[in-house]
């Protein structure tokens, strides 16, 4: 029986999930974890095949036959060992589980593309319901950067706006250090026991009781180069604006910005002398369009215009099995109109069926199962590439 760790909050027990009749059960949940850290799942495939399957439990039952379908007789799910080990690890650091298409999960998060399908939560998710700014900068930032971190963190979080960012050094972690006085949620690249830094393992801990500290990895797991990009796009993906408030033209904030433009966020920059190098990506930004931000009341002004966001409690509906049509021909001709050069899911449709003769479904089946067997990929974006 899986741990009543993955039950979710009372408060969030009867929100509605359009997926099922109430509330996912417990095995439900197990299987959503499960399924999530099963070989070549990504966001995409373990929508499509919830979609396809109608829940965790019978995609998992399926998923080994779809992969032998694919080319790949040896596929085996994540072990269940390994996923109970998980979530004792959760229950010692007091997280909770939250699934894509479950209540609870950050609603701006479940619109993007590339959503994690599972997070592990160390506090209270419900702030990101209000408001939310997403604050990011360069780890070697200049006093003046520091400052100005300082100032819209605090200013921000007084006026009721949540602020999020990726607990790193320098203007990360001055950003959510002022904004104690409200709402501040951290999103760590590693397992939420392997804090990156290790010197604001303290600042973790304060978040943790007034604010929320996120994460889509495994416990245990200490951060590699590929997860701060992974990081940087739910940082952007659960904000309405990313403010860049120092950065170099080539850093990880700048990967955070560009995350915020692919997914419709506002994108605002603080200047910075021509000659600092460490301000020559906000610089850029502002030649580009970004909304200039003087202090946060520039911030506030774009939120005042902003029509309301969605709730929490109307997560997109997963569900609704649809056929999967037997493989053939048409994988072929998936596989030839790809390269090493992504190319977006709509734009791969219709190249395969100019006329519509191909529904939308019957491509995501197919892509499942060339995903599964590691003929496709997907990069940053969402974009689909032949592997």
């Amino acid at each position: 029986m899986p741990d009543d760790l993955l039950r979710l909050p009372d408060d969030l027990a009867e929100a509605p999930l359009p997926a099922f009749e109430g509330p996912p059960s417990q095995e439900e949940l197990f299987a959503r974890l499960r399924l999530s850290r099963s070989r070549r799942i990504g966001p995409a495939t373990f929508r499509r095949l919830i979609a396809e399957h109608g829940d965790a439990q019978t995609a998992l039952a399926v998923l080994p036959e779809i992969a032998r379908a694919a080319g790949d007789a040896d596929y085996a799910v994540a072990d269940e060992t390994l996923v109970r080990r998980e979530i004792r690890a959760a229950r010692k650091h007091g997280a909770r589980l939250l699934t894509l298409g479950a209540p609870g999960y950050p609603a701006r998060l479940s619109e993007v593309g590339s959503a994690p399908s599972v997070l592990w939560a160390q506090g209270d998710p419900s702030i990101l319901t209000a408001p939310t700014v997403a604050i990011v900068g360069t780890r070697n930032a200049s006093s003046l950067a520091l400052r100005m971190a300082r100032a819209l963190g605090r200013d921000l979080a007084e006026a009721g706006v949540t602020v999020v960012s990726g607990l790193a050094r320098g203007v990360d972690s001055v950003a959510h250090d002022a904004a104690l006085v409200g709402h501040t949620v951290a999103v760590h690249a590693g397992g939420l026991d392997r804090v990156y830094p290790a010197e604001n393992a303290e600042l973790a801990a304060k978040i943790a009781e007034g604010g929320c500290n996120l994460s889509e990895r495994p416990f245990g797991l200490a951060p590699q180069a590929r997860d701060f990009p992974r990081r940087n796009r739910i940082v952007a993906g659960v904000a309405q604006a990313v403010v860049v408030v120092e950065a170099a033209a080539k850093s990880g904030s700048m990967i955070t910005a560009r995350d915020g433009l692919d997914l419709g966020r506002e994108v605002m920059a603080v200047p910075g002398h021509p000659f600092d190098g460490r301000a020559s990506g906000c610089n850029l930004l502002l030649r580009d369009g970004a909304t200039l931000v003087r202090g946060a009341a520039d911030v506030l002004e774009y939120l005042d215009d902003l029509a309301p966001g969605p709730t929490q409690t109307a997560p997109p509906p997963l569900g609704g099995p649809a056929p999967i049509p037997a493989q053939g021909a048409l994988q072929e001709r998936i596989l030839s109109l790809l390269s090493p050069v992504p190319v977006a899911e709509d734009q791969l449709l219709r190249d395969l069926s100019p006329d519509g003769d191909v529904a939308a479904h019957h491509l995501s089946a197919h892509l499942s199962e060339l995903e599964i067997s590691g003929q496709v990929g997907r990069r940053p974006g969402g974009g689909l590439v032949r592997l």
